[in-house]
């Protein structure tokens, strides 16, 4: 997605491309081409090539997979980059104001109601930390001492602290509302009575997964006769600390209970999916076993067939190697071409007669200037590649030499016709021998004529003195 790097001398891909498909290879090679400076190289793995795209690239070594950036001949075709999706930019109406609303005495009202009136409350998150308090919770809450933490029940007062607990994990696992009624609260030397209700919400969607804590303060207790209230403070006292410590152990048993139950039952459900996973695992592993075998194996016979590609690879260059030395060796310009006379290879000695460059393969024949005066050549490779009888003439150049032009249909190994061989034999040092001895002839005809003209006149002569 990220644009690419322009103006390289070299770019080096190797053993990329065989993983990408078809389609992507065919987006990245123009991306290449655009990316390479004019000359620059493209270096490839040793299974890569550029494809299709001749055009783009000429090969400078087969072997190495190294190749060269080329200008298209028909010019360049737009390059497709990878399409990037930029956002809209947000922009601020710093013209916008927020208006305030006119307060009016309804709202007024209902303020005044919701401070004096409503319940104190507590919103919390599910490990019970405090998110917003409405109203006075100072009797219920006091900031714990040393470093600050702002979780009810660091928080809670003394009274509320273990109650609090049990109440808060009672909702968050049946979901409803779950009320503790009638507990006192230490503050400051004196106790307070009050419900606590604990309300998980669901509505609205953001506050979704919070839990309201409420607390409503009782109306104390009526004052006893202090003859009664020392008769019974001992017993009171017992039951007041005792009977809430014995509840609260007792539904804290209860609750561990039920967590060890649901614990026990989570943990069987979770060892028998390890058992299932353990018993894919195993197959899996196997299956990759296997995998692993049959890769193995198929890397041997990429190897095998790698070399023997290699040795293959070598033998046609070494063959190539030779039949170029062959062709410059016999001093016969050579000139193939395939069936619409399009330039596939020629040798050095016809580039002396046409003017031909390396990178001309490819380009029509017709295309290309000679120095040959012979305007019917391609009427008679057409005549050739129709009838498959080789045409031999003799054509002159302008350079006032002769050559002698031979075409032949071109046959593969399986007898198919696939274009033209033309050959030209330079026979300027026989035409002139020819000429001449054409010269000498005309002269001695002419001198022969002469005499015997001369021969006819003295005869002529001879009778008529005789006479």
């Amino acid at each position: 997605m990220d644009p690419p790097f322009t103006k390289l001398d070299i770019l080096i891909c190797r053993n990329l491309l065989i993983y990408l498909t078809p389609e992507l290879q065919k987006k990245l090679l123009p991306i290449f081409h655009y990316s390479l400076n004019p000359g620059g190289f493209l270096f490839l793995g040793s299974a890569e090539t550029v494809g299709s795209f001749t055009e783009l690239f000429s090969t400078v070594d087969v072997k190495s997979k190294i190749y060269r950036r080329i200008e298209p001949v028909f010019g360049a075709k737009p390059v497709e980059f990878p399409a990037t999706v930029i956002p809209a930019a947000l922009y601020t109406d710093l013209a916008a104001k927020v208006v305030k609303p006119v307060a009016n005495i309804g709202t007024i009202v209902d303020q005044t109601l919701l401070r004096r009136y409503t319940p104190p409350a507590v919103l919390v998150g599910r490990k019970g930390d405090i998110l917003y308090i409405s109203g006075r919770t100072g009797k219920y809450l006091e900031p714990p001492v040393g470093k600050a933490n702002w979780n009810i029940f660091a928080m809670a007062r003394e009274g509320l602290r273990y109650e609090l607990t049990s109440v808060f994990q009672k909702a968050l696992q049946t979901q409803e509302p779950t009320f503790m009624k009638g507990l006192t609260v230490r503050t400051d030397g004196d106790d307070q009575m009050v419900n606590i209700t604990v309300q998980p919400l669901v509505e609205p969607a953001e506050l979704k997964g919070m839990s309201m804590i409420i607390f409503e303060d009782l109306p104390a207790a009526p004052k006893v006769p202090a003859s009664k209230a020392k008769r019974s403070a001992g017993r009171s006292l017992q039951k007041g600390q005792m009977n809430p410590e014995f509840q609260h152990l007792r539904e804290e048993l209860q609750n561990t209970r039920e967590e060890m139950q649901t614990s026990q039952e989570e943990l069987k459900s979770a060892n028998e999916e390890l058992q299932s996973t353990n018993e894919e695992l195993q197959s899996t592993n196997e299956e990759l076993t296997t995998s692993k075998e049959e890769m193995q194996s198929m890397n041997e016979e990429l190897q095998t067939v790698n070399a023997e590609l290699q040795s293959k690879l070598e033998d046609l260059s070494r063959a190539n190697n030779d039949m170029r030395n062959l062709l410059d060796s016999t001093d016969v310009a050579t000139l193939f071409l395939d069936e619409q006379l399009r330039v596939r290879r020629f040798t050095s000695q016809a580039s002396k007669i046409f003017k031909l460059l390396p990178g001309d393969t490819g380009r029509p024949i017709t295309d290309i200037t000679s120095e040959l005066i012979y305007p019917e050549l391609v009427d008679d490779t057409h005549e050739v590649l129709r009838s498959l009888v080789f045409k031999e003439k003799d054509i002159p150049a302008s350079n006032k030499r002769w050559f002698m032009m031979r075409i032949m249909p071109y046959r593969t190994q399986d007898n198919r016709i696939d274009g033209v061989v033309i050959t030209f034999t330079d026979i300027t040092a026989s035409k002139r021998v020819e000429m001449e001895l054409r010269k000498s002839q005309a002269d001695l005809e002419k001198k022969i004529k002469e005499l015997e003209a001369k021969l006819v006149d003295a005869d002529r002569r001879l009778k008529d003195g005789i006479t």
